[in-house]
């Protein structure tokens, strides 16, 4: 009998990799090829393949990797994650690996390896993998072996992004633009892997040891692995590269499958036939882009009617006009005659030369030319504008923006909007009284962009115009939804294997490049805010299907241009025309260079760093054989070798970097209490002046961190747990590490909750979450801290003198340097008054500068973010770059002083950075000759809720509103696009300034409930936690309210949330919105006597602005005048029409107690009943009791209820002869509790063999009712109150519920199947303190350390966190504390996964199915232990191979 053979595949997201062992486990087969998105066929052919090959064998067979779960399914045979394969494979092959790092075609993982495996991926995000290497190396018109190779002769390495593919491009396209060398530019994309794969996915866990190199990338490209190599700084013996390193997960597999079922050569056959003719059913088609041939010929007649008139160039005389247009990554050049006509024209990729292409056009239009025909002015617009105008002489150079509306114009005098989509870049210039009023573009995410269709075709090999014929035929376009272009493919795939066309893809691709582009880079609410008058342009619009699907969504016929790809070239030569007629002398003829100038041009490249300032920028230096030389990569005009006039123009920014940190420290020798350091990090850059003075005189040396750079950055790579936060918060990291290498051994930096509350009106003074807990984050993870015994100083502090006192003198942290009180508020005393200096200092040079302005009728830009924004690192140098625009730069805090914020503003103004960024917009919006930008740091949550406010203030007075996202990318490109266009804008404005009208009004409707409404009113209250929602609405209708839950929620809510809530605003604010919404369309409802309820915390957190948001929507659907009620208990946004009663929350409290029982019973015995479907049964009959007795019960028979309850339950037969994992649950309030939210992760853990353990709603109601008590401690608050309202709320609200869970704590001790008991809050308090402070108080805070500190008591070390995707208070207490977690409890198996609409649902159970495997693994791990130490005389080895087939 021939043997059996062991067959492992590894389904990738790019390729199919197969291996074939024997009963020996060598290798006897291996194959690898490229599945082109097709991988159902792939496999049936590599299998086929395999029975023809070993006809008389039989097989065991296992299927891994991302594209395995569902053909595994319709094969019949096992799935091995993709990680537990990869983890059998290392323990065989490379057993002294410590680290895996794996590259992939879409995914990238860092595998580490101790007591317990484990695994970081890619969530939301495919920066750094294959494809993003693919896009990359089209970019240099190579394919990656050629970036290998041009990388092996790399000079200088550049910052780029690899965060996304668009911004590595928008790095790489200046560097191309401005002739950087192939082979530098090339080490920089492998450089950004290394970069992007060590701080989004390391995660504050360091990479040391023995690395193993896995995955294609790795294996196929050496430079690749080198500069992962020099980075970590390994030595020769601790890097493994493997033979064969891309086929070891297929080992695995081949390993994993030899104790599965045996095939016959005729089951495989059987198999593979199964696998062809399956249909995995889960996507919804949408509607087709055409429904007849009529609608077709009907839409094509329509369009080809906006043409333009031509004339041949042949035989033309006279004059003529060159436009060129040099965009991104291609060229156009335009001839067009007196009369506006089209004469000749050119389109073409820029092969990553611009300056070569336009040369090369220009030869060609020479070379046909008639001599009658004279060049008489020319233009240039695009990214290479001054490169081409520089090297060339072209006459004119205009901002592309003023281009395309020109060109626009000359289509549809009466533009509203237009919408140019391109190749890699989208703009949306919206038009108003015949200016630009504003202007987007994509700064964070290029998937609707034209070059996702165009290289998604390629994968398939199949032209583009087939592509999209096939798309116009399509009758069930597939729904791809609007996400990162890479995880895209990951739908794609999903729609193959169920069948779907490639004209269903395609169309579906087209609907979703709209998608993207209206809600993601238009932020477009409304379409009716388009107008009607709408020009669509870029050569992404030539695709039909794409300007179908654009008219499909917004639901209006647009205007598509005959020349729509040639729009900007086409502009500038009509400028370039109107230049010329102005100049009035008709014997000029253009400056362009002639054929001859063009064949002896010159061009030396070099390449040099700035000495002009601290930015240090690095120059790229081309010098023309016609005497001009042209530089790029300055920030400021320094580098550029101008320094004029303009240079010297008022700088708020610059002054007030330097003024911040202009101290002097002690000497060592003067200061008795030896050195203290402090980062240079986030709120210093408002607190510096205060805490330096303070140490100086208690006679500290003070050490300040040093200025930030790229560098800075990289030192604290490592140690970042989250992919997610800011850049500046990113940054501390570096600065902390800094300080160390500096020789401190103490260093301080306070949590700091509050700051001064500079506004009346405001309705809170709280820093934001990350400012107020991000030294907490430090402490949990920079490992220096720890191995340096270093004193950290981090303790919750108030920010008055008074108070500061009170609590240093209390804090341990502090005894050893014996302070006195005298010597303490002295010192507070006189750090006071130069923190009030400070301020004045800045505001008196802020009057200086506006009087400046006024003076010398000059403009200024208010650069409006936060304090830290000052650092050069992180505004990247744009204070300077508008100074050499011409233009004074002022800051918000000095505008915010100047101004009382009279109106009342949409949003709760609740934390004091952001209180002045509506203070400066008010201010902007009264002075005519000043404009703000808004600064944004990628990843600020809190921006989602200033930025709207902030363009509504300015709206309202007629303002143009520019916002400029930031992060460590540094491409002032579209910077300077935005800041012209501003410009331009500013100077009509101004010139056409209308008198009388009424400016300045920004207020909201804000409908009252009044206690008439009460009647005859229903209220709509959103779904977020089903089992208690439930029982909420049955509370509130007791109450005499007419209150009607939203139970759906489907993918329809999440779309009509991202419609009306900032893209940037958190996944729950995103579904209630979205709920409320959708219910108010569906006309179901009297609009006329409905109104929503809303929970509000009051906290430092974006759910205090949930209110906030639903305002904003309910204003752009149409439905202002629906009144919003705010359920809170801190007295926010009172209403007339609604109490809370003592009856009705007595009732809300018995609902939280009744669903946290029956959750519990519920997740409990449904994991082990015998009799499939029993638990649900009972569970519904006792929600449906519970209703009744929450809406009407007394207290003995509330209490036998409960028993009642558990006793029932008990009754249900378990059978738990297997022991399963049990796996915790925490995070976020809403995305932990909502099946929606979460993607149904408790039923997704069931079905993976756990037993789910959900927290208590209560617990998080007793954090909440200790908010108070805490912060008192803390912060010495109100002192005298504080001791009664600690009483008081002790009392009060935890002795009711601890009466209330009395019956509860015992019913459940009298179960016998081990339930876990309600929480002890003072006891978590106390358990959670060596981990973080309870001073952590956003979002759900220390509490959400506490849950998980109280599942590892309970011996429940599974646990998954749950957090909308950069869900600020949960990169503190959530990923920033797993590393201590980690610590203190060994066998903690923690996964932290992110949610939000763009999230890729595989990504997340890949991670649910490693923490499974590894939570088994355990199990049985600690079973074996067990049996060891009892050495009982059951045989271990038989019974490992039992629990193993289990």
């Amino acid at each position: 009998m021939d043997e059996i053979l062991h067959v492992g595949l590894d389904v990738g997201s790019t390729t199919v990799k197969i291996i074939v062992m024997n009963s020996n486990k060598e290798t006897i087969y291996s194959n690898y090829e490229r599945h082109f998105s097709d991988t159902k066929n792939t496999i049936c052919n590599t299998l086929e393949k395999l029975a023809e090959k070993y006809p008389n064998n039989k097989f065991t067979l296992a299927l891994t990797g991302s594209g395995a779960m569902s053909a595994a399914k319709f094969l019949g045979v096992d799935f091995i994650q993709e990680v537990v394969s990869c983890k059998r494979a290392v323990e065989k092959y490379i057993p002294k690996t410590d680290v895996v790092i794996e590259l992939g075609g879409e995914d990238a993982k860092i595998i580490y390896f101790d007591e317990s495996i484990e695994q970081r991926m890619n969530g939301t995000c495919a920066g750094g993998t294959g494809a993003f290497l693919d896009q990359m190396a089209s970019l240099l018109h190579t394919d990656t072996q050629g970036l290998n190779t041009l990388a092996k002769n790399y000079n200088t390495i550049y910052p780029i992004a690899s965060r996304c593919g668009v911004f590595a491009k928008t790095d790489i396209q200046p560097l191309l633009n401005e002739g950087a060398a192939k082979e530098d530019i090339a080490a920089s994309i492998f450089q950004a892997v290394v970069n992007q794969t060590i701080s989004g996915l390391a995660c504050g866990r360091p990479i040391k040891g023995n690395i193993a190199f896995l995955g294609g990338p790795l294996n196929y490209l050496s430079e690749l692995r080198q500069r992962f190599i020099e980075t970590l700084n390994l030595k020769p013996e601790e890097i493994i590269i493997p033979e064969e390193a891309h086929l070891i997960v297929a080992k695995g597999a081949a390993l994993d499958s030899i104790n599965s079922n045996i095939i016959t050569i005729e089951e495989l056959k059987e198999k593979i036939n199964n696998l062809k003719n399956s249909h995995d059913n889960t996507s919804k088609p949408l509607d087709p882009l055409f429904n007849s041939k009529e609608e077709l010929e009907e839409f094509k007649l329509r369009h080809s009617k906006a043409k333009i008139n031509k004339k041949d160039l042949k035989d033309f005389e006279g004059n003529c006009y060159i436009g060129i247009d040099a965009g991104s990554t291609t060229t156009k050049l335009v001839l067009i005659d007196d009369n506006n006509n089209l004469l000749y024209s050119l389109y073409g990729s820029n092969e990553g030369n611009p300056l070569k292409s336009v040369m090369n056009m220009l030869k060609e239009l020479y070379s046909i030319l008639p001599e009658k025909a004279i060049i008489r002015y020319s233009g240039v617009t695009g990214y290479g504008e001054n490169l081409i105008q520089t090297a060339l002489n072209v006459d004119l150079n205009e901002i592309e923006t003023i281009a395309h509306y020109t060109a626009a114009k000359e289509f549809e005098p009466d533009v509203t909007s237009i919408v140019d989509i391109g190749g890699q870049d989208m703009k949306y210039i919206k038009i108003k009284d015949d200016t630009i009023d504003n202007i987007m573009l994509n700064e964070a995410c290029s998937s609707g962009c034209g070059s996702f269709i165009e290289t998604f075709a390629k994968s398939l090999n199949i032209t583009i115009s087939d592509f999209v014929k096939e798309a116009l035929e399509s009758k069930t376009p597939v729904d791809l939804g609007s996400r990162c272009t890479v995880f895209m493919n990951s739908k794609i795939k999903q729609a193959q294997k169920e069948g779907y066309s490639v004209g269903d893809i395609s169309a579906g691709l087209s609907y979703s490049v709209i998608k993207n582009a209206i809600q993601k880079v238009m932020k477009v609410r409304d379409v009716e805010t388009l107008g009607n008058h709408i020009v669509v342009q870029g050569g992404t619009f030539y695709n039909d299907a794409v300007l179908r699907a654009f008219e499909l969504i917004v639901g209006k016929n647009v205007i598509r241009p005959e020349i729509a790809g040639l729009m900007g070239a086409y502009g500038v030569a009509l400028l370039a025309k109107e230049q010329f007629e102005s100049n009035l002398n008709m014997e000029y003829t253009s400056t362009i260079a002639n054929l001859n100038d063009i064949e002896n041009l010159d061009i030396k490249t070099s390449h040099i760093r700035c000495k002009g300032c601290e930015n240090h920028c690095l120059l790229t230096i081309n010098t023309f054989s016609n005497g001009q030389r042209h530089i790029s990569g300055n920030r400021c005009e320094k580098g550029a070798g101008i320094t004029n006039k303009k240079q010297d123009l008022p700088n708020l920014v610059k002054y007030k970097y330097e003024r911040l940190f202009n101290y002097t420290p002690l000497e060592e020798k003067d200061a008795p209490r030896g050195t203290i350091g402090i980062p240079r990090v986030l709120n210093m850059y408002e607190d510096y002046p205060f805490w330096f003075t303070f140490f100086t005189n208690l006679g500290f040396r003070v050490i300040l961190s040093d200025k930030s750079t790229r560098e800075t950055y990289e030192k604290g790579m490592e140690s970042m747990p989250s992919e997610s936060v800011c850049y500046p918060a990113k940054l501390s990291h570096g600065h902390i590490i800094n300080l160390i290498e500096k020789g401190i051994t103490t260093i301080f930096y306070p949590c700091i909750p509050y700051s001064r509350k500079e506004f009346e009106k405001a309705n809170n003074q709280y820093n934001c979450p990350i400012v107020i807990s991000y030294s907490e984050v430090l402490k949990n993870n920079v490992e220096e801290l720890k191995t340096n015994n270093i004193k950290f100083l981090n303790p919750f502090l108030p920010f008055d003198t008074k108070n500061l006192v009170k609590r240093i003198l209390e804090l341990d942290e502090f005894k050893e340097y014996n302070f006195n009180k005298k010597e303490l508020l002295n010192a507070a005393k006189l750090a006071e008054e130069e923190y009030q200096n400070f301020k004045k200092e800045i505001l008196e040079k802020g009057n200086e500068t506006v009087k400046y302005i006024e003076e010398n009728n000059l403009r200024g830009i208010v650069l409006a973010g936060r304090p830290y924004h000052l650092d050069p690192e992180i505004n990247h140098g744009i204070d300077t770059l508008i100074t050499s625009l011409g233009l004074c730069v002022l800051t918000e805090d000095f505008v915010a002083r100047n101004e009382k914020l009279e109106n009342p503003l949409r949003v709760v103004n609740q934390w004091v950075y952001h209180s002045r960024l509506y203070a400066a917009a008010d201010f902007v919006g009264k002075h005519d000759h000043l404009e703000l930008i808004q600064l944004n740091s990628f990843g600020c949550g809190v921006d989602a809720v200033t930025t709207d406010q902030v363009e509504e203030i300015l709206k309202s007075y007629d303002k143009m509103y520019t916002l400029i996202k930031i992060d460590e990318v540094n491409n002032l490109g579209a910077v300077r696009i935005r800041i012209r266009s501003l410009l331009a804008s500013m100077n009509k404005r101004i010139k056409e300034k209308q008198e009388n009208k009424e400016l300045g009004n920004y207020s909201p409707l804000r409908p009252i409930f009044t206690k008439e409404m009460k009647k005859d009113y229903t209220i709509l209250i959103p779904q977020m936690a089903p089992i208690h929602f439930e029982l909420l609405e049955s509370a509130v209708r007791a109450s005499g309210y007419n209150a009607v839950l939203l139970r759906e929620c489907t993918q329809k809510t999440v779309e009509t949330g991202l419609k009306y809530v900032n893209n940037d605003a958190c996944y729950p604010s995103i579904l209630t919105t979205g709920q409320f919404i959708e219910a108010l369309q569906s006309g179901k409802y009297d609009l006329d006597k409905t109104a929503i309820i809303m929970s509000q915390t009051g906290g430092g957190c974006r759910a205090t602005n949930y209110i906030g948001f639903i305002r904003k929507a309910l204003k752009d659907a149409g439905f202002e005048k629906v009144p919003i009620i705010s359920f809170n208990v801190v007295g926010m946004e009172k209403m007339p029409g609604f109490k809370l009663t003592l009856p009705l929350l007595e009732r809300l409290l018995k609902m939280v107690i009744y669903g946290d029982l029956l959750q519990k019973m519920l997740t409990k015995n449904r994991a082990y009943e015998i009799n499939k479907g029993e638990t649900e049964k009972l569970f519904n009959e006792w929600l449906e009791k519970c209703k009744k007795l929450v809406a009407k019960s007394n207290n003995k028979q509330f209490k036998q209820s409960i028993y009642d309850i558990v006793n029932d339950f008990e009754k249900i037969e378990l059978d738990t002869s297997i022991e399963k994992p049990k796996v915790g649950v925490v995070g976020e309030v809403l995305i932990k509790y909502h099946p929606f939210g979460n993607n149904y992760v408790a039923n997704v853990l069931e079905k993976e063999g756990a037993e789910v353990i959900l927290p208590d709603f209560m617990g998080f109601v007793k954090f909440m009712a200790t908010h108070k008590i805490t912060f008192n401690t803390l912060l010495k608050t109100t002192p005298t109150i504080a001791k009664i309202s600690k009483a008081a709320i002790k009392l009060i609200a935890i002795k009711l519920i601890d009466i209330l869970e009395k019956d509860v704590k015992i019913a459940l001790a009298n179960s016998k199947k081990g339930y876990m008991q309600p929480c002890d809050i003072f006891h978590l308090e106390e358990q959670v303190k060596d981990v973080l402070s309870i001073g952590n108080q956003t979002g759900e805070g220390w509490f959400l350390t506490a849950e998980m500190i109280e599942y590892m008591e309970n011996g429940i070390p599974n646990i998954v966190c749950v957090q909308p995707f950069a869900c600020l208070p949960n990169h503190v207490v959530g990923k920033g504390v797993i590393k201590t977690i980690r610590n203190k409890y060994p066998e903690a198996n923690i996964s932290p996964i992110d949610y939000d609409p763009g999230a890729s649902e595989a990504n997340q159970t890949n991670r649910i199915k490693l923490l499974m495997t590894v939570a088994k693994d355990n199990l049985k791990n600690n079973k074996i232990k067990k049996e060891k130490i009892n050495d009982t005389e059951n045989n271990p080895i038989d019974h490992d191979i039992k629990i193993y087939k289990k």
